[in-house]
């Protein structure tokens, strides 16, 4: 069985952090469907920010599936250190450390996967985390900073070295954003330098792909990062299938449907009415896209301004249970 620290998960696959993507109601409704550990959405180590309303949502997990996992980011060892105290102290029992993050912004303050480039920083920010806490610390990074500098397995040594607990590595290098195909061969060295337990990320978007990357590079199990937005029984599918060989069927039309509701109130009663009501636009799209008739449900869809009027029309898509010829205007808002 898969373990972190002292918390035995309850399955091979883990649901990627992932900024504007994994809030509470998104990682609360992933675990109900079969998630083994949700990792809770990237928190700025800048302690001016912790007051917030962007880190003040992030920063939740009232009702939380344990064990609760936040993931910090920043560039100084002091700094993610303090952040890491801080995070424990409201409430998380693993904290994470992103090196992963490809994002220009991120980068640009020499966090996230910038900081691959820089070994003896890792070390020191790595030794100064675990070090400041009593809970397991785990790390998410990349390759390396670009294909011709791979340099994951070394970090991954300096990682189990500094005492980190798990390993999640994205088969991309920092320069190749999410651009091309995700290489594994990377994962499966770092599997084979190391002891710890090692997440292989990126392009596993079925369980068919999942049980082929496990097969490949032997890593303890598999992170789930965009493949689950709009799919968010899709971990529960994969952990079924790694653990029995049987896949099960997808939800149909309707049941998705009657799933999405569901998401799009818990966003209204996390955020409040303005906030979730644009927060829920993005999810439905992700939800709809591999509709027929996606273009003209989300147009339409991003026109409702009130959580009464999203609820509405969700509802009514379900009652249609998702008919190619229904007539449009019985579904307006």
């Amino acid at each position: 069985m898969l373990q972190i620290g002292p918390y035995k998960l309850p399955n091979r696959v883990a649901l990627a952090p992932m900024a504007g993507v994994t809030d509470l109601p998104f990682r609360r409704l992933c675990a109900q469907m079969g998630a083994g550990l949700v990792v809770a959405e990237m928190i700025s180590s800048n302690p001016l920010l912790r007051e917030s309303p962007k880190t003040r949502w992030r920063s939740r997990h009232d009702d939380e599936i344990q064990p609760r996992s936040v993931q910090i980011a920043g560039g100084d060892p002091a700094s993610l250190a303090a952040a890491a105290v801080y995070n424990v102290a409201q409430g998380a029992q693993i904290i994470d450390i992103n090196m992963g993050c490809p994002a220009r912004k991120v980068c640009r303050r020499a966090a996230g996967s910038a900081l691959l480039a820089d070994e003896r920083l890792v070390q020191d920010i790595l030794t100064a985390v675990v070090a400041a806490v009593d809970v397991p610390v785990t790390l998410k990074i990349r390759t390396g900073p670009a294909p011709d500098t791979r340099n994951g397995v070394s970090i991954a040594r300096i990682a189990e070295d500094a005492g980190i607990a798990a390993l999640a590595v994205h088969g991309r290098s920092r320069a190749c954003a999410f651009r091309g195909q995700a290489e594994y061969d990377t994962i499966a060295a770092i599997v084979a330098a190391t002891r710890f337990p090692v997440f292989a990320n990126g392009d596993i978007d079925s369980p068919a792909a999942a049980a082929a990357v496990i097969a490949h590079t032997g890593a303890a199990g598999v992170m789930i990062g965009r493949a689950a937005q709009g799919r968010p029984w899709l971990c529960g599918q994969i952990a079924a299938h790694l653990a029995t060989g049987v896949t099960p069927a997808e939800p149909t039309a309707k049941e998705q449907l009657v799933i999405l509701r569901g998401h799009v109130q818990a966003l209204h009663d996390f955020y409040g009415e303005f906030t979730g009501v644009r927060i829920a636009r993005k999810h439905v799209g992700w939800y709809l896209q591999a509709r027929p008739d996606y273009p003209r449900l989300r147009s339409a869809f991003n026109r409702l301004e009130w959580a009464t009027e999203q609820l509405h029309y969700l509802q009514q898509l379900t009652e249609f249970h998702f008919h190619q010829d229904y007539p449009h205007k019985e579904i307006a808002a």
